[in-house]
Order: C-alpha cells, then sequence, then structure tokens
C-alpha cells in the first residue's frame, strides 16, 4: 500500500502583468490540490489589496511591473508576513535588479520559459524551506555579488576572517553556480551525504538556512574566490 503524504494547503498569490505567463502558471497549478492560487495582480496596488485581504503563504511575482520594480512590496511582505515564502519569476538570469530581490526578501526563483519543468517543484522545495535557484540565475547573482563583495573589499579593507575549511569553500562555490549535491559529489570525489553534511556546517557556519543565503552571506564577507 502506497502511503500518500498529506500536506497542508498551500495558498498563493501571483503577481505578474503578462496574461499568458498568468494562465500558465494556473494551468500548470490546476492539477495540484494543495496548492491554490487565492489571488491574481498585474500590479503593485492590486497585489497589496489582495495581499491585505486574504491569508496566504507564498507570494509569486514578477520583479518589473507597470506600477515600478516589485522590491518595495517584496521588502513590505518580508517584514509584514516574515513566515510567507516570496519566489521571483525572471525572464532570464542576467536581470540586474536579483540581488536586490535578495536583499528585500525573496527566497527563491523561477525562470519564465521553464515554468513547465520547473514550477511545481520550485514551490515544493520553497514550501520545505530551500531555496530553489536555477543555474543561469544562480550564476547571475554570483556574479553581481562577486562584484559587490569587491567594491566593499576595496572601501573597508579590514576583511573579516573566513570560517569555512577549503573543503566547505570548494563546495559553496559549486552550490553558488547552481550544482545539485550529487553533481559536487561527482566533481570532489565524494559521496552526497559528505556533500549535505559539509553544507549543514556552512549553513552553521555563516549562520543562514538556504543555498541563497549561504551565497549572499559569503559574497558580503568576501569568501569567494
Amino acid at each position: 500500500m502506497v502511503k500518500v503524504e498529506n500536506r497542508r494547503r498551500l495558498n498563493i498569490i501571483v503577481l505578474e502583468s503578462d496574461e499568458s505567463v498568468l494562465m500558465r502558471i494556473e494551468r500548470i497549478l490546476s492539477d495540484v490540490s494543495d496548492i491554490h492560487i487565492i489571488g491574481k495582480a498585474s500590479t503593485k496596488r492590486q497585489a497589496q489589496e489582495l495581499m491585505a485581504r486574504y491569508p496566504f503563504q507564498m507570494l509569486v511575482t514578477d520583479l518589473s511591473l507597470p506600477d515600478g520594480l516589485s522590491l518595495d512590496l517584496i521588502r513590505q511582505c518580508a517584514t509584514s508576513r516574515p513566515e510567507c515564502d516570496i519566489m521571483l519569476l525572471v525572464n532570464s538570469g542576467e536581470n540586474p535588479h536579483i540581488v536586490s530581490a535578495i536583499e528585500s526578501g525573496a527566497k527563491g526563483y523561477v525562470i519564465k520559459d521553464e515554468l513547465e519543468i520547473n514550477l511545481i517543484a520550485a514551490v515544493r522545495l520553497l514550501q520545505a524551506g530551500g531555496s530553489p535557484v536555477s543555474p543561469d540565475v544562480a550564476k547571475s547573482v554570483l556574479r553581481a555579488l562577486r562584484t559587490q563583495a569587491t567594491q566593499v573589499a576595496t572601501v573597508n579593507q579590514a576583511s573579516m576572517p573566513n570560517p569555512l575549511s577549503e573543503r566547505e569553500a570548494e563546495i559553496l562555490n559549486l552550490l553558488a553556480k547552481g550544482m545539485s549535491f550529487n553533481e559536487i559529489g561527482d566533481i570532489l570525489a565524494i559521496s552526497p551525504h559528505t556533500v549535505t553534511a559539509h553544507v549543514k556546517k556552512i549553513y552553521r557556519k555563516l549562520q543562514v538556512h538556504s543555498r541563497g543565503e549561504a551565497v549572499y552571506e559569503a559574497a558580503q564577507m568576501g569568501l569567494f574566490r
């Protein structure tokens, strides 16, 4: 007898100005019994009204909207609803505002062209406390954070001590490139279980809880080579 996992209902608000993208998201999630889109918005103003009216656990939002960037809305959601997960919809990994979105409170990303392949898995991962980031987005974020960290280090030469071991630093660099635990294990000739153990140590030392947070904190500390 197969045991069916019982999941709590997940209420989502989707903020996206492109009607075709909204329709794709609705179609993809229509057959998932425990995921419900309780509100759709195409502007920040509409989204604020929905956020004030309905209880929800996840905000899925585009960055560029008709009434401006959604960064202030992301900050508002992260501050007023810290238990809420925020996931970005991006056209590509080259969006210049992704780092600002991380700083504002976004925890995960999905590329619009990959919705049919990755949306449900990304929602599940974010729901479980993970940080869904595609390899393209991870590379873009890493480049931007490295530039930012270099600028910070130039202003303040008193760099923070590196709390990571050499192996942990290797693994963090590979994580930042969007590689899976299995891929990292193959590259470093270690088992995925060993990779998992190292990642837990990395998270503990950097005082973070996800891949995205680890990459951001490490870049701020100037730990990437």
